[in-house]
This record gives C-alpha cells, sequence and structure tokens, in this order.
C-alpha cells in the first residue's frame, strides 16, 4: 500500500473517531462494555473509538444494589443512556444509566399491558399517604380505596405481599402509575356472584352465613352471592328487628324462595325451615284445658290472648264476664296476663276460641232484685176487648158484641 493510500486511511479512521465522539450526546442509547469497577463503585465502561464512560452505582438498577458486581461483571456488553457529558475527561467523558434504560422497557412492556388490559403482579413496597406503591422498576401507586373491595383500616397489613392489578392509568412521560386491586377482585366476585345465582333453585335449602343486619331484614352469604332474608321471614311469630334472633356471623339453613338473576336478588326464608307453632297446636292445647296467656290486643268484638309465640286465640266479648260487657276494655287490658279456658281448636283454620268467664262461677240472684217471673194465664181475668166507635165517639160497641150478634142470627135461621 503507498503512503499515500496509508494516509488516507488514518485520516479516515480519525475522521470516524471524531464523528462517533461528536455523534454521542445526551439522551442517546449506546451499547458499552464494562471495562472495570472502581474504588467509589462506579461501573466503567468503553463506548467504543477510545471513549469512556461510567455509570454510577444508583443508576445501576431499578432495584437496590450495594454491590455492582452483583448486577454486572467485566467484559459484559450492556445498553445504556447518556445522561451527561463530562468536559473533565478524568471523570470518564459521559454519565451513563442502565436503570433509566431498564425503565424504559418497563414502561413499553407497562403500557403494552394497559393497551390489552392485562393485569400486572407486583409486590408492595411501602405504605405512603393515601394508599401504598409498589416497585416493577418503575413506581406504582394504589389509592387506599382501590386495595379491597372493602374498607381497610390498615394499610400496613398489605405491605409486603404480591398482588395482581390493574392498570388504571399510566404516562411515562409523567412517570405516573396508577394501580387498581379493587377493580380485579369486583371482577372475581361478579363472575362468581353470576354462577352462584345460577346454581341457586326455588325451593332448595342452602347454607349461609349472616354478613349484615338492617331494620328490614338479614343478608346472609350464600358463598359468592347474598340473599335477603326478610324481617317477616325469620320467624313465625312477629320480632321488632332482626337482631333479636340473629347475629353477624351466624351460620344458618334457609330456604330459597324466589332468584333474580338478571337483578341479582335473592329472596330467602328462615321460618319455612322452622315447625311452625300451629303445628299439632290441638294436642298441645285442648278443648276444656285452662292456660294462662298474654292479652295482646284488644278490639271492639273481644280480647286476642297469646298462648305461645305465634298462637293467638279470641276471647269474644260474650265470654269475658257474666255480666253484661260493653267494651272488652272493662275486664282486660294489653299486655296483662290472663287464666283463659280453652273452648274450640282448629288447627287447619288456625282459630282458638276462648273463655274468661267459663272459669269464674255465676253471680247469685240478689232477692232484693228477683227476676221478673213469667205470669200465668187467668181464664177469670176480663180481658177487656176493644171497641169501635163512631166520629163523635157515642154508641160504642166491642168487637165482641158483635161477634155475639152475628152467632145469634145463625142459630135463629137454624131453627
Amino acid at each position: 500500500m503507498s503512503e499515500e493510500n496509508k494516509n488516507l486511511e488514518q485520516n479516515a479512521s480519525m475522521d470516524q473517531v471524531m464523528a462517533d465522539v461528536v455523534d454521542v450526546k445526551p439522551g442517546d442509547l449506546v451499547t458499552a462494555e464494562v471495562l472495570t469497577i472502581d474504588s467509589e463503585k462506579n461501573v466503567v465502561v468503553g463506548l467504543g473509538s477510545g471513549q469512556e464512560g461510567i455509570v454510577p452505582l444508583r443508576e445501576l438498577s431499578t432495584d437496590y444494589v450495594e454491590d455492582p458486581a452483583d448486577e454486572v461483571e467485566v467484559g459484559d456488553s450492556i445498553e445504556l443512556v447518556v445522561l451527561k457529558d463530562v468536559k473533565d475527561k478524568e471523570q470518564g467523558g459521559f454519565i451513563l444509566s442502565k436503570k433509566r434504560v431498564d425503565q424504559r422497557k418497563v414502561w413499553e412492556e407497562l403500557q403494552e399491558k394497559a393497551d390489552n388490559g392485562e393485569p400486572i403482579k407486583a409486590e408492595v413496597s411501602r405504605v405512603v399517604k393515601g394508599g401504598v406503591t409498589v416497585d416493577l422498576g418503575v413506581r406504582g401507586f394504589v389509592p387506599a380505596s382501590h386495595l379491597d373491595t372493602n374498607f381497610v383500616s390498615d394499610l400496613s397489613e398489605f405491605e409486603g405481599n404480591t398482588y395482581e392489578f390493574k392498570i388504571l392509568e399510566i404516562d411515562p412521560s409523567d412517570r405516573q402509575l396508577i394501580l387498581s386491586r379493587k377493580a380485579l377482585l369486583q371482577k372475581e366476585e361478579e363472575a362468581e356472584r353470576q354462577e352462584a345465582l345460577e346454581a341457586l333453585e326455588e325451593g332448595s335449602t342452602v347454607k349461609g352465613t349472616v354478613v349484615r343486619l338492617t331494620n328490614f331484614g338479614a343478608f346472609v352469604n350464600l358463598g359468592g352471592v347474598d340473599g335477603l332474608v326478610h324481617v317477616s321471614e325469620i320467624a313465625h311469630e312477629r320480632i321488632n328487628h332482626p337482631k333479636d334472633r340473629l347475629k353477624k356471623g351466624d351460620e344458618i339453613e334457609v330456604k330459597v324462595l324466589s332468584v333474580d338473576v338478571e337483578r341479582e336478588r335473592v329472596s330467602l326464608s328462615l321460618k319455612d325451615l322452622i315447625p311452625g307453632p300451629w303445628d299439632n297446636v290441638e294436642e298441645e292445647f285442648k278443648a276444656g284445658s285452662t292456660v294462662t296467656g298474654l292479652v295482646k290486643r284488644i278490639t271492639d268484638f273481644g280480647a286476642f290472648v297469646e298462648l305461645k309465640p305465634g298462637v293467638e286465640g279470641l276471647v269474644h266479648i260474650s265470654e269475658l264476664a257474666h255480666k253484661h260487657v260493653e267494651t272488652p276494655h272493662e275486664v282486660l287490658e294489653a299486655g296483662e296476663e290472663v287464666e283463659v279456658k280453652i273452648l274450640d281448636v282448629d288447627g287447619d283454620r288456625q282459630r282458638v276460641s276462648l273463655s274468661v268467664k267459663a272459669l269464674k262461677e255465676a253471680p247469685a240472684r240478689s232477692e232484693s232484685n228477683p227476676q221478673p217471673k213469667q205470669r200465668k194465664k187467668d181464664s177469670s181475668v176480663n180481658v177487656k176487648q176493644p171497641s169501635l166507635r163512631d166520629n163523635d165517639g157515642e154508641g160504642a160497641f166491642s168487637v165482641g158484641d158483635q161477634i155475639g150478634d152475628q152467632l145469634a142470627g145463625l142459630f135463629e135461621d137454624n131453627d
């Protein structure tokens, strides 16, 4: 090769080196070789053409690293992003970051998952104001309201645990990543609820757990779906509040009354699985026996007495006392105990006839006020006959006189 050609090749090489130096600037992605690890735990890398740079320990990994050797080895080829051009070549020429490259890849992967609606898995790293953070190579934030389907008072119980999350918001340019665990839980619960609803059959008996009590009834979890036992379906007798019979956490058997899959409503009954108060009532309360009951209510025609929860009998006003009673309030008051005699029991019609006066002796007749006796007919007593008068009131005659005259005429004709 001629001297002239050698000079041309050397000049071309120098031009290429100069071009490489010029082309490397902050923001560029470069591939570098790990040359060594210095005493300050910086990773020294070669960019080619005699250029070098350093990767500070804090820029080496998205995870916390104490020893660079745990992350890279001499001779490794790694991708870096140029952060800064250092004019002092003794400092390595360039400051580079491996962490930023890794984070960029993470953002790209997260964006793809968000676009496809795919969940991600991450460990809750720590509790912060308003929620918790997760570490995916980039920082993600989970608001407290999106940690669970139920209210969470102590967020620390999630710290250190790994969960699946749905990506709610993502903005790589602002390094913003908002996640939700609640959204996935709700989706799972919805699927379980639909499956449970479709499995329920009207008239079937199922087991459940009381999860909530309200004024109008008790909600029972049947495994994926909640059903309502209305207060009127808890007991055969009237109760004021579901808490009178049930408490949260009770495991009970209930009967399925109806299932509305579209509205996701299930009506249940507890009393349908409990023997009714009128079952075998005729054996329990026999006609002619005496029992003590509680006056529940009073009406114009009598008083209703509770013989046992769910069974009431009627003391008709005529059975309250031997004397005439204008209103039942004269004899009984609601809330008092009273002894009654059972007159009749009809279990099919759920009716019991009772009497108060049957247990009391009828009062003797008073001599000072005897009952009037029926008078016997006395033929010797002249009954005054009605009379007919003319308009002047004179010439009155009796009906008997008129009939007598007619009879006399008949006898004369016969003679």
